[in-house]
C-alpha cells in the first residue's frame, strides 16, 4: 500500500509541496486501482501518465484535459495540478523525469492516445516499478522512450475543456454541463450570461476558441466515455443518455472528437 507521505515516490512534505529524493533520473511508479490526490499540487519532474485502465481528469491551469483510457498526459516542470475521476477502476502508470531533451514537445501539455509500440515500452517498464536504484538498461531504456514522445504524440485538443476565464461565461458553461442531453435554447445562454446571443457567441468563441455548439459536443461526448466505463447499458442507451437521437449520429460524433468509433469495455 502506498505509504501517506510518499508520493509516486516523492515526500509530501506539506500539501501539495514535494521533497524529491529520488536518485535515478527517470522513475516508474504503476499502482493498479489509484489516483492522486484531488487537490492542487506541483513537482520539478516532468510527469508521463499511461492510463491502462479507466480515465483521468486532469485541472491544469485554465483547461481541464481528459486521459481516457489507453490515453497518456504529458505535464512540463513545475506546472501546478490536479485529477478527479469517478471511475470505478483507475490503473495509471507514471514515469517521472528529472531532466528531458530542448525540445518545445516537453514544455507544453499533451494529451494522446498511446500507440501500440509506446504501451509496449511502458508494460516493459513496469518491471522497474518503485525501483530506487537505476541500472543501465533501464537508463538508456527510458530515456529512448523519452526522447520518442515527440514522434509519438499525435494530439487531440478536443480532450482539452476549456475554462474561460469571464466569469459571465462561468454560469454558461455550467448549465451546458449540467444540461448535455438537451439541445440549448441560445436565448437561455444569452439571458445566463447577461448578454446578447451576438456578444454570448463572439465572447465564447474568443474565450474558448470553441463554439457553443462545439462545447455541448465535447461535453456529451465525455459524459459517454464516463458511462461507457460503467459497464452498465449499450451504446444504444448512452447515445440517448447524453443526447443523440440515434446510435449512428453519437457515432459519427464520437468519432470526430475521439478519431475512433464507440466500443464498450469487456
Amino acid at each position: 500500500m502506498q505509504n501517506d507521505n510518499i508520493k509516486c515516490g516523492q515526500i509530501e512534505k506539506s500539501r501539495g509541496q514535494y521533497v524529491d529524493n529520488i536518485l535515478t533520473d527517470a522513475y516508474v511508479w504503476y499502482e493498479k486501482n489509484w489516483r492522486h490526490d484531488e487537490y492542487d499540487h506541483a513537482h520539478q519532474r516532468y510527469q508521463l501518465t499511461y492510463v491502462e485502465d479507466g480515465y483521468q481528469y486532469f485541472h491544469i491551469g485554465q483547461k481541464t484535459y481528459l486521459a481516457p483510457q489507453n490515453h497518456v498526459i504529458w505535464i512540463p516542470s513545475a506546472k501546478e495540478h490536479r485529477t478527479t475521476s469517478d471511475a470505478k477502476t483507475v490503473n495509471l502508470m507514471i514515469v517521472l523525469f528529472k531532466s528531458v531533451p530542448e525540445h518545445e514537445f516537453f514544455q507544453n501539455v499533451h494529451v494522446f492516445a498511446a500507440p501500440s509500440i509506446l504501451k509496449e515500452m511502458l508494460l516493459y517498464a513496469e518491471k522497474w516499478n518503485q525501483l530506487p536504484n537505476e541500472d543501465e538498461e533501464q537508463t538508456l531504456f527510458l530515456k529512448a522512450m523519452l526522447n520518442s514522445l515527440p514522434h509519438f504524440c499525435n494530439e487531440n485538443e478536443f480532450l482539452q475543456i476549456p475554462v474561460p476565464a469571464d466569469n459571465r461565461l462561468l454560469p454558461v458553461c455550467n448549465y451546458i454541463n449540467t444540461h448535455f442531453k438537451y439541445n440549448f435554447d441560445i436565448d437561455t445562454l444569452a439571458s445566463i450570461a447577461n448578454m446578447s446571443v451576438r456578444s454570448l457567441q463572439r465572447i465564447f468563441k474568443q474565450e474558448t476558441g470553441i463554439t457553443m455548439q462545439k462545447y455541448m459536443q465535447l461535453i456529451r461526448i465525455l459524459k459517454s466515455i464516463e458511462l461507457i466505463d460503467t459497464k452498465q447499458y449499450t451504446l444504444s442507451q448512452i447515445a440517448v443518455m447524453v443526447g443523440y437521437k440515434s446510435l449512428p449520429a453519437f457515432t459519427s460524433s464520437y468519432y470526430a472528437i475521439m478519431k475512433t468509433k464507440p466500443r464498450l469495455k469487456k
